[in-house]
């Protein structure tokens, strides 16, 4: 496995939001960590980024464990992280946003050489090079999202809910757009909340509810499944 995460918890303050969860990546695979709002999905994948710090249980990321690391430490080993609220930097260009995505190659002579990837998998961004990041629509804004975390070369991407606030043709766009990243060598761990879109394109699929898995196998399996769907899913 690329990612192990063993019987993590996570608390804030005295409310524990990730209890005993253990989920694995292996390298190559789309991964969908599914539930509804509030299962914990989102403060997973802030656990494996160090944005929350665990209460118990252990990371491993390319056989190295990183529970302990800040978050800048967790980025360098080639894991991204883009969350929900995608964090651009508003007033700055999408130039800027891109190259900032760069930093830990700053002082490599190809440190733009993964705009290349960008570019093709988001042609509208290469257009947009001088715009300000605010002034970018909420799908293009998604898009340079994840274009800034492929600048940083990661072996592992997580997108949380890349498809929220975004038009539906645009939506279409990320969907194609994670296959390709996956099919281009970078593993992805994504939380998804338009679900049936996210199962046809990944390998395997967990399920949380109120903060422990409940069900994890493979995606299709589990998008064929009505009660699956209807008791942990709501759909």
């Amino acid at each position: 496995m690329l990612l192990e995460v063993d019987h993590l918890t996570t608390a804030y303050g005295g409310l524990v939001a990730v209890a005993d969860v253990s989920i694995g990546v292996a390298e190559g695979e789309i991964v969908v960590v599914a539930g509804a709002n509030g299962a914990g999905k989102s403060t997973l994948l802030k656990s494996i980024s160090g944005l929350e710090r665990p209460r118990g249980g252990t990371i491993t990321f390319a056989g190295e464990r990183i529970d302990r690391l800040a978050g800048h430490l967790i980025t360098s080993r080639g894991l991204a992280y883009v969350p929900e609220n995608k964090r651009l930097f508003p007033r700055l260009t999408v130039r800027d946003n891109l190259r900032l995505g760069s930093w830990l190659h700053r002082r490599e002579p190809d440190r733009e050489a993964p705009l290349e990837t960008v570019f093709r998998l988001f042609p509208r961004l290469a257009e947009r090079l001088d715009q300000r990041a605010a002034t970018l629509s909420g799908g293009e804004q998604q898009m340079l999202a994840i274009g800034r975390a492929l600048m940083s070369r990661p072996r592992l991407l997580m997108l949380d809910e890349p498809s929220q606030g975004i038009m539906p043709k645009l939506v279409d766009e990320i969907f194609a757009a994670v296959k390709v990243i996956r099919d281009s060598g970078v593993t992805v761990l994504l939380v998804e909340q338009r679900l049936m879109e996210s199962l046809e394109i990944a390998d395997r699929a967990y399920v949380l509810q109120t903060g422990r898995v409940v069900l994890d196998g493979p995606a299709r399996q589990i998008m064929d499944d009505p009660e699956v769907r209807r008791v942990y899913l709501g759909m």
